[in-house]
């Protein structure tokens, strides 16, 4: 598994496993699956309403904590400083650790304004050592801008919306310049849009691989941290089978010009 040295010297698996969209229970089968098969970071959310499952998980895998790196993040409800220091007890608590890895501030939801004070809470977490490593997520050039300017720790990542038809070339420019690593949510797309695409389809039988695994390939080449989700134990371990092999350049070529603009969720702009 590559992994990838965060701005504060702590090191993240660059293939990871999300649950969006997962329920509880089901949210523990599919994280025990995904441990079995080699995954050590897990990335969910207070929204997602299964971090006690992916806790379950955790605790009953028998894996060291040390070995494993797991996400949660902070709903907008919850932005301002001590609702966010309650919201942080509140999934420990339900994710049963005493440590955290990566604590992400879900949304900038920039019309409540208080994303500023939930970072100075998310600071403080990690000053007095709760967690290992702050970020954010779906944060625009303008919020990170204002972030860096009125606060003190840079966020380790910036998880946002993107795969091959949504290849955030800027922001993602801008993320590295400030030492911010990126990490792609919804890294497949989502139905068969992105996956059907006939390039894909050449692309993946030259490597004899699936149009998936190309494209979490496509991410790695980049240098992403990437975290698919799936329920499906084959396309659990399938998704992780990507270490092997590489793509060339025009490879890489065809995959870039998929890029349409094409955002599937909110616009992180307006949304929340």
């Amino acid at each position: 598994m590559n992994t990838i040295t965060l701005n504060n010297g702590v090191t993240m698996p660059q293939l990871g496993f999300g649950v969006w969209q997962v329920a509880d229970d089901e949210a523990e089968e599919a994280v025990a699956t995904a441990l079995s098969a080699g995954y050590r970071s897990i990335d969910t959310a207070k929204l997602y309403r299964n971090e006690a499952g992916v806790g379950r998980a955790v605790r009953e895998s028998g894996i060291p904590r040390d070995e494993l790196f797991i996400t949660t993040k902070l709903w907008n409800d919850d932005h301002g400083y001590d609702e966010a220091l309650r919201a942080f007890d509140a999934s420990m608590e339900r994710l049963g650790l005493d440590v955290l890895d990566l604590y992400l501030i879900h949304w900038p939801a920039p019309s409540q304004n208080k994303y500023v004070e939930a970072w100075k809470a998310l600071e403080k977490l990690y000053a007095d050592g709760r967690v290992r490593a702050i970020g954010v997520a779906n944060f625009t050039v303008q919020a990170l801008d204002r972030l860096l300017d009125e606060t003190d720790v840079v966020p380790v990542v910036n998880q946002i919306e993107l795969h091959p038809q949504l290849a955030q070339d800027a922001l993602r420019a801008y993320n590295s310049a400030h030492g911010i690593a990126t990490e792609a949510w919804s890294p497949l797309g989502q139905g068969k849009g992105l996956l059907d695409d006939p390039s894909l389809a050449r692309i993946a039988s030259k490597h004899d691989r699936s149009p998936a695994q190309v494209v979490l390939r496509w991410h790695i080449q980049l240098g992403n941290i990437v975290i698919p989700k799936s329920v499906t134990p084959e396309r659990i371990r399938e998704n992780i089978d990507v270490f092997d092999f590489e793509l060339d350049p025009g490879d890489m070529t065809a995959i870039d010009a998929m890029d349409v603009g094409r955002r599937l969720g909110p616009d992180p702009a307006t949304f929340g």
